[in-house]
């Protein structure tokens, strides 16, 4: 066992490594104080240490410094012994946005496509880090979680959602993938993610960017336990009390003030078998097909919402992404986050589509909420397009590099 736990450390020690070594390529202006080390910050507890993601003022959207703050943060933790198990939270109405799309916007049009790819290794990075972490982990979804916030919580043991979570793509209180909307793809590790819920729900989510609450995530998986949010207080001070690292100790606290929770009389989840009729065909075509003959059978509204999410969305992005989520069904964590760098990369590139960068500009920057999508249709995206994403990058561009050889160890 301390063998593997060498392996582990060096391996980890490597990527840290490269994380710090992307972190001190990028430029650092008086902003950029933005306090880096305050963007997260550390509470110490009797035997835990909290993360605290802390950008309120941007709905704690991820940057290249705070994942590579976490992974030095967690790779130091998981190797004291002192520390029995890690608490993530962050700060203000929200958990965690996702990727900062505005920065990343702003970093495309301005050609440094090079500082986007070093967010992109070192939030996948971390993201995989978290997947094979040796301690327990408890994420407290508290508030709006989208996108790249679900991928720096699933991976974990345990995910705490209260009433105010939404998961965005997943309201308000979010919890949701909505990349569709800005001509991008569920990414970092949602294919994998999507891919697990129950029947075709990830494929819905995935496609539309629905949002779902704490109740409905607790219903599907996503989170682990829910609890009412003035719960909190007493959760994090007891959690905080804990000298341990046995889950079973921490999963009792968390049991100890659980809610029950069901999802609403609206929710998706009440719908499932239509939702597996429509979203279990091969092509986003058959999917609106069956939605629209759904819709034109019962008039339900339901059906007509999800008709005008789907078409307000990037049409190239909901065949790539509806391909990915059907190929994470057959990968693993890691796989999956290996290629969907690959996709980030050629998504951002501007070489099939500029989408992305019009959807962020038109929801966003701009906030005209009219992108004009290339291709603006459907019918008009062709398989070379969508194969194109998922092509192997250029032998001068280096592939996304994880110690997948940690998991073979485990497994």
């Amino acid at each position: 066992m301390q063998s593997l736990k060498r392996l582990v450390t060096s391996r980890r020690r490597d990527s840290l490594i490269r994380c710090k070594r992307n972190l001190s390529s990028l430029p650092i202006n008086s902003s950029a104080a933005d306090d880096l080390q305050n963007q997260v910050l550390v509470e110490d507890k009797a035997s835990s240490r909290i993360a605290i993601l802390n950008r309120p003022s941007s709905l704690n959207a991820l940057n290249t410094n705070i994942g590579a703050r976490l992974h030095e943060l967690y790779a130091s933790w998981e190797d004291d012994p002192n520390i029995g198990f890690v608490v993530m939270k962050g700060s203000g109405r929200a958990f965690c946005a996702g990727g900062d799309i505005v920065s990343l916007y702003h970093l495309i049009n301005e050609g440094k496509i090079e500082e986007c790819k070093d967010f992109f290794r070192t939030l996948y990075s971390f993201i995989y880090h978290l997947g094979t972490y040796l301690k327990p982990h408890v994420a407290i979804l508290n508030g709006i979680t989208m996108g790249g916030g679900a991928g720096i919580s699933i991976p974990g043991m345990f995910r705490l959602a209260t009433g105010r979570t939404c998961w965005l793509y997943i309201c308000y209180l979010v919890f949701a993938t909505p990349e569709t909307q800005i001509g991008f793809h569920p990414d970092a590790g949602a294919s994998f993610h999507l891919s697990r819920l129950p029947g075709h729900l990830g494929e819905y989510l995935g496609l539309t960017g629905e949002k779902l609450g704490g109740a409905e995530m607790i219903s599907c998986g996503l989170a682990t336990h829910f609890s009412h949010t003035e719960k909190l207080p007493l959760i994090e001070e007891e959690l905080g009390n804990l000298v341990t690292d046995d889950p079973s100790v921490i999963e009792s606290t968390l049991e100890k003030y659980s809610d029950v929770a069901y999802p609403e009389k609206i929710s998706a989840l009440h719908r499932i078998e239509v939702l597996d009729k429509c979203f279990g065909h091969d092509t986003v075509e058959e999917i609106i097909d069956a939605l629209e003959s759904e819709a034109s059978a019962t008039n339900d509204a339901w059906c007509n919402s999800t008709l005008k999410k789907l078409k307000q969305a990037s049409p190239l992005s909901l065949k790539v992404s509806l391909r990915s989520i059907r190929e994470g069904r057959f990968q693993t964590l890691d796989q999956c986050l290996i290629r969907e760098y690959r996709m980030s990369f050629h998504g951002i590139s501007k070489q099939i589509s500029n989408d992305f960068c019009e959807g962020v500009r038109a929801q966003v920057v701009d906030k005209d909420f009219s992108p004009k999508w290339e291709p603006p249709s459907l019918e008009k995206v062709s398989n070379d397009m969508v194969d194109q994403y998922f092509a192997p990058l250029s032998e001068s561009e280096p592939n996304l590099e994880l110690p997948t050889e940690q998991r073979e160890a485990f497994n």
